[in-house]
């Protein structure tokens, strides 16, 4: 790549360059020919009054002085000087029209025929010649319009400019070359840095980072890298971390359910109501395990479907609340019911809501002190539902806020599935309140409090597939 941009950039300065000067030679030749053409005028101008004084001082046409004067024309100039009556007195041009085109000099200068100069185009002046008794003569002057560059000081001088730029042209080449090969290799070194780490990160070692010591677009790149690599650390942390939770959720009810039927194989344990019950326990531990397992990975991938209707929150929220009573009693815990007297209602799955505040409510009980509060707290507006629910308690650290909504992750990696779970509810509640079009926030305070507050549209627009 590094090669690549730099006869890339070459290749531009080399184009720009060559144009440059192109369009600099272009303009000076066209800039040059009309300040030749202005000076020619200027001079034409001038041609009446040193005929005049040529005539007075000799006192008739001297072809000698006619010759000098000739010399002094522009090139493609013919001056026909004519007396009074029409007679040709003299035919003018300057003599190196004839020797550039190899006539060599004709009559001193003065010739019955016109130079062989051919511009694009002609102009025509005539001049009258006057003197102390009169007009003197007639001269029509025919001169080119545009000047070309004939006079070997004007080419000479050309010449110099056009070595000049050809002389400038290389030097900033020379800088373009070492300005392109430290520019590439500035901008390709970082690049390469962040293609040897992702090589790395590749091959497992998901500790690797890349110096960010820019803040353009390759630095943005450097920082997406990092939090990408960051945040596949963590996944592979929450994935190992997850792999053994699964494994001692599978042993621990496995190993029960073993340890009974091995009982009873021995005769140890009468295979009653009681001891069949346990075992019926753990078995439902494990299914509920398989089904939070299975919601999560289908909501994650788009394929838990709405089943929308209207749903009565407060009486949704009153059933929930039903169903845990007979735990927050034992914990001895105060429930506070701040909810409208009307019912509340939105749309909504009720199975999936249902899940959602049930796993919510219960982590409250579950994280409450003996003889702590819970409180429940709903309000509407016109367009969205809120529910708060708020509970006493240990509360989460600020670096783990962000993550618990993670699939996977548990603060206390030595919970158990009794005080803490496997780390897939709430990412099940958070996966919930996104396909209801709503949002899941939380906020707590270490030893005091925990608040999650869910925010719920009352209109679920389902685009149609």
């Amino acid at each position: 790549m590094r090669t690549k941009l730099f006869l890339s950039t070459l290749i531009i300065a080399l184009t720009t360059l060559a144009f440059s000067m192109l369009s600099v030679n272009f303009v000076f030749k066209q800039q040059f020919s009309d300040y030749l053409t202005e000076v020619n005028e200027a001079t034409l101008e001038q041609l009446p009054s040193r005929l005049s004084s040529l005539y007075q001082t000799r006192g008739t046409w001297d072809p000698v002085s006619l010759n000098e004067l000739s010399h002094s024309l522009p090139m493609g100039t013919v001056v026909t000087l004519q007396d009074p009556s029409g007679k040709l007195i003299a035919t003018l041009s300057n003599p190196m029209d004839n020797m550039m085109h190899g006539k060599g000099e004709m009559g001193m200068g003065m010739n019955m025929g016109m130079p062989s100069y051919s511009p694009a185009s002609w102009k025509t002046k005539t001049f009258t010649v006057s003197g102390p008794l009169g007009t003197l003569a007639t001269a029509e002057v025919r001169y080119p319009a545009t000047s070309k560059i004939l006079n070997p000081q004007d080419i000479r001088f050309q010449s110099a400019v056009f070595r000049s730029l050809l002389f400038a042209g290389g030097l900033a080449l020379v800088f373009g070359i070492l300005l392109s090969y430290f520019t590439s290799r500035q901008l390709v070194a970082p690049l390469r840095r962040l293609t040897q780490a992702a090589d790395r990160i590749g091959h497992g070692h998901l500790d690797e980072r890349v110096s960010i010591r820019s803040q353009d677009e390759v630095g943005q790149l450097a920082n997406a890298f990092n939090a990408m690599a960051d945040n596949l650390d963590r996944q592979e942390t929450l994935r190992k971390q997850f792999t053994a939770d699964i494994a001692h959720e599978l042993r621990t009810p496995l190993t029960s359910i073993k340890s009974y039927i091995e009982a009873f194989q021995d005769n140890v344990l009468p295979a009653n109501q009681e001891n069949l019950a346990s075992i019926h326990e753990e078995i439902d531990r494990l299914v509920d395990l398989s089904s939070d397992l299975k919601d999560l990975n289908v909501a994650e991938i788009g394929g838990l479907c709405l089943s929308l209707n209207y749903v009565d929150l407060k009486l949704l929220l009153e059933k929930i609340i039903h169903s845990l009573n007979p735990l927050i009693q034992e914990k001895e815990l105060t429930l506070n019911w701040n909810v409208p007297q009307e019912p509340v209602i939105t749309s909504g799955d009720e199975h999936l809501l249902t899940r959602l505040f049930y796993n919510l409510l219960h982590n409250a009980y579950r994280y409450s002190n003996t003889g702590g509060k819970i409180t429940v707290t709903l309000t509407q507006t016109l367009d969205s539902t809120e529910v708060k629910i708020w509970n006493t308690g240990p509360g989460i650290s600020e670096e783990e806020l962000p993550l618990i909504f993670e699939r996977f992750y548990r603060a206390d990696k030595s919970r158990t599935r009794e005080s803490g779970g496997t780390g897939i509810g709430l990412a099940l509640v958070r996966q919930i309140a996104t396909l209801h079009q709503g949002t899941i926030t939380v906020q707590s305070k270490v030893g005091l409090e925990t608040e999650f507050m869910v925010h719920l549209p009352k209109e679920v627009n389902v685009s149609p597939k």
